[in-house]
């Protein structure tokens, strides 16, 4: 039998063993480039906040980040592909937290939130952005023509999960309007397409509207939320809430998803670098600054905590409106 100090001296050299090796297996280092599937078309608003996180995380990775656009099927078909590939950690996916957790009610890509580590970056906020040759001045102006003109005012959305298409759900069930949407296959497309008049109106992110905002090429209305919002170099946008009193919308989180069953080296390295190195990126936080978005980076339990609100109210106002195939109680995600 070994002594007590022997014994003692053992488990101490173990417990250095064990840290070493723990933190070797977190310092993962890619051999060839990664593949990260924006499911939206160029420019928009996945797009857009993808392209600034890859460029930070190839400088601690040492390696490419591939930007592949697979847009279609709102986004479902370039997840499914992230979901299909090898478990190999050399394939990732992006997009908004809330259209990832809606795909199984959907009916689309059989996945639930719970199947991805998630690494956020910035919440997003809709905006009502209307062409300048509409008439409507204000939100109120807007909603009361569309209770006046049921179905004939057109919005643009990027397809039934997306963010314009969320905020117009909700819309619909604090006020009752009926619109009629023209789907495109990315935010930006969307955009253009109002500026371009083809739609009257979008509510895509302010991330995406941004430019043609501040251009006067699109008029905002309102922020789809309780919050107004300040946007650099054009000034304050007023909340829905301010029209329709005790209009509240969860955040909107985007990031980037790997799924589960990848090698724990990867993810541990991913952890330590949002943790060490996303949460004070000076390049990240400039782009939300400037298009209007929250910079608030999350991975782990406080990432899934933090978009479970949006998912919950995406399903379920995908399921009420006819759009979603199952019932999103069935699929683990209960009601608001």
């Amino acid at each position: 039998m070994l002594a007590p100090k022997t014994l003692a001296r053992r488990a101490f050299v173990l417990t250095l063993l064990a840290t070493a090796a723990g933190s070797a297996m977190a310092q993962w280092k890619p051999t060839r480039p990664i593949n990260l599937i924006v499911p939206w078309a160029a420019g928009g608003s996945t797009d857009q906040v993808t392209r600034v996180v890859a460029a930070e995380l190839e400088k601690s990775l040492g390696q490419t980040i591939v930007i592949v656009n697979q847009p279609g099927a709102s986004g479902a078909i370039g997840t499914k592909s992230a979901l299909d590939a090898p478990k190999d950690g050399y394939t990732w996916t992006a997009g908004a937290a809330q259209d990832l957790g809606a795909y199984q009610a959907l009916g689309s890509v059989n996945t639930s939130i719970k199947d991805w580590h998630l690494y956020l970056n910035v919440a997003n906020i809709q905006v009502i952005g209307v062409n300048p040759s509409r008439p409507w001045k204000t939100a109120k102006e807007l909603l009361d023509d569309m209770k006046a003109r049921p179905g004939q005012i057109s919005v643009a959305t990027a397809g039934v999960t997306s963010a314009a298409h969320n905020a117009m759900d909700q819309i619909v069930k604090a006020t009752g309007v009926k619109y009629k949407e023209v789907s495109y296959d990315g935010g930006n497309p969307a955009v253009v397409a109002t500026v371009a008049g083809e739609a009257d109106l979008t509510t895509q992110l302010a991330v995406e509207q941004a430019d043609m905002i501040r251009g006067k090429r699109l008029r905002p209305l309102a922020t789809v939320s309780d919050k107004p919002l300040e946007l650099e170099g054009y000034g304050s946008i007023p909340p829905l809430s301010q029209t329709v009193p005790g209009f509240t919308a969860p955040a909107n989180y985007f990031g980037i998803f790997i799924p589960k069953g990848v090698p724990d080296e990867v993810t541990k390295t991913l952890d330590k670098i949002w943790a060490e190195q996303i949460v004070k990126s000076e390049a990240l936080k400039k782009y939300a600054n400037s298009r209007g978005a929250l910079f608030d980076p999350l991975y782990g339990d406080a990432a899934q905590k933090a978009v479970f609100p949006a998912v919950q109210s995406n399903a379920w106002n995908l399921f009420n409106s006819g759009k979603a195939k199952v019932s999103p109680d069935t699929v683990g995600i209960p009601k608001p």
